[in-house]
């Protein structure tokens, strides 16, 4: 039926556009209440480690729950959490400890939230009757678009709004979210295939652990969308801000998102359309070598509009490849743990951001902007070698479990 994979689709959509508008309006709105950035930079590290264990452990429910109602539960946390800000601030007046302790629930909704959503999307192929080229394209295109619009639409909203009531729009979004999600059939978040699985959560969440291990398919995508997000984060964050302020073009910065997105929706949107076309290997390649290609560019800082094009090619690529690895995820974990990886995953890339803005701090202010752009986009290399050279990444077209021969 249409209308599965559409419900789902815009379901990500949503739920993503008030992540983004959140992104923007939320520190600015910590920022206005405190008057101090260390207070942004608290809310942010005390919801971080929160987030990190529930995408740990929330794979274990997932795992024993209908995935569907995970998901609905999910958004609807996360859109409690984000409402109960201005209704805190209209009640008795919002500080930073009502920031930290709502960012915390808010984080026990997010992650679980979109590893939920993907434990669904095997379910939402064979149900809705589209392949898993054409869903995981059009919602890497979808995301791209949300990732666009979001800030601009927190722009708009801050100007027009006073203060906390931008987060009404947010958590709009989220309950939105979870209203397309309660439109599937309850019977596509079902699991398909339970195993017994015995010891506390804690055993439950090492038993995700050992499988992902165990899969050099596994072990290798993962490290290479770590190695991605990494690199991304810590240029995004904070090496072109600094760039763009030495250069004199502060307001450019903006364009590099805007860029990257870019370049995300066309990528997604071609997999979408053509993804079932050519080999796997292909599409593998072109991502990998066009994002290598794209950071090299960011890397060398030859010139603003270099950078610019830079992050479009990396935006591009990211699409391509991006897509194609959820196609992967599909096949290739079982459906039964698929809550615990997914999980582990998410949680690991969660983590990465942070450690990539810290190192690019130190690395800017002992080594200067240039090298600490060089340094950060040689990292790459690393994902390049695993690409090129791991025998798991060879034969994507054959599937298996876990592939850990």
């Amino acid at each position: 039926m249409t209308v599965i994979p559409l419900a789902y689709l815009a379901s990500a959509f949503l739920s993503l556009l008030g992540n983004s508008i959140a992104a923007v309006a939320l520190p600015l709105i910590v920022l206005q209440v405190t008057g101090s950035a260390l207070g942004a930079g608290a809310v942010a590290a005390a919801t971080a480690v929160p987030a990190i264990l529930a995408g740990l452990f929330a794979g274990v429910i997932i795992d024993r729950v209908n995935r569907r109602t995970a998901s609905i539960a999910a958004d609807v946390i996360s859109a409690l959490a984000v409402a109960a800000l201005p209704v805190v601030d209209l009640l008795w007046g919002l500080n930073l400890g009502w920031f930290v302790i709502l960012g915390i629930v808010g984080a026990l909704g997010d992650v679980p939230g979109m590893t939920s959503r993907e434990t669904l999307l095997p379910a939402i192929v064979r149900h809705g009757r589209w392949g898993a080229e054409r869903l995981i394209g059009a919602r890497e295109a979808l995301g791209a678009i949300a990732i666009m619009l979001g800030p601009a639409l927190a722009g708009v909203l801050l100007v027009m709004l006073d203060g906390s009531s931008v987060l009404w729009v947010t958590a709009a979004t989220s309950f939105a979210a979870a209203t397309m999600t309660l439109l599937l059939p309850r019977n596509v978040g079902a699991i398909s295939d339970r195993v017994a699985s015995h010891g506390n959560g804690w055993a439950q969440v090492r038993e995700g652990w050992r499988v992902l291990a165990g899969s050099r398919f596994l072990v290798a995508t993962t490290s290479l969308s770590l190695l991605s997000v990494f690199v991304l984060a810590s240029m995004q964050a904070l090496v072109l801000p600094v760039y763009f302020t030495l250069e004199g073009e502060p307001g450019l910065l903006g364009l590099v998102l805007s860029a990257l997105a870019a370049g995300m929706l066309v990528g997604g949107a071609m997999y979408a359309v053509v993804g079932r076309r050519g080999s796997r290997r292909g599409w593998f390649l072109t991502g990998l070598l066009g994002s290598g290609a794209g950071f090299a560019l960011i890397g060398a800082l030859p010139s603003v509009w270099v950078v610019l094009t830079g992050a479009a090619v990396v935006g591009l690529a990211a699409g391509v490849f991006n897509s194609l690895i959820g196609v992967l995820m599909i096949e290739r974990i079982p459906d039964a743990l698929r809550g615990r990886i997914l999980g582990t995953q998410n949680a690991v890339l969660t983590a990465a951001p942070p450690v990539g803005i810290v190192l690019a701090a130190v690395l800017t202010e002992y080594a200067g902007v240039e090298m600490a752009a060089a340094l950060l986009a040689s990292v790459w290399l690393i994902a390049l070698v695993i690409g090129l050279t791991a025998r798991s990444l060879r034969s994507l077209d054959a599937v298996t479990d876990t592939d850990a021969g």
